[in-house]
């Protein structure tokens, strides 16, 4: 099975980095759309077949929290896994966020292999 990936970041630079880890990984992937802020991110939510979603918290337009709790909200999308990739240190918020539904939350900065390794638990896929 092939996973597509929706990318949720304000940052082209971070999108294409986790873009280029995700091809590397070599996991069952199908689509890896993008989009700048959570507002895109809906849009591309309503439109296309998504079954993980990876979004930074600080964005324009509307913000990572946003967008997961209207993930959250809706009959439609709250069964797909939402994950933060975020600097945000603000401990408090990210664990309202795991409350919230988050499956998870990697730092930035990050390594390729610590972003492999989440994609591949979630994802329940078998990686070398």
């Amino acid at each position: 099975m092939a996973y597509n990936i929706l990318i949720v970041d304000d940052s082209a630079v971070a999108r294409a980095m986790i873009k280029r880890t995700i091809k590397l990984s070599e996991l069952p992937t199908g689509a890896l759309y993008e989009a700048d802020n959570g507002q895109s991110g809906l849009e591309v939510l309503a439109t296309c077949s998504v079954d993980l979603v990876l979004a930074d918290v600080h964005m324009p337009k509307m913000g990572g929290v946003e967008m997961t709790t209207r993930i959250m909200a809706d009959e439609r999308t709250r069964t797909i896994p939402v994950v933060i990739i975020s600097a945000e240190p603000d401990c408090e918020q990210i664990d309202e966020l795991k409350h919230g539904g988050i499956k998870g939350y990697l730092r930035k900065p990050f390594t390729p292999e610590d972003l492999c390794h989440l994609l591949t638990e979630l994802l329940g896929v078998a990686h070398d």
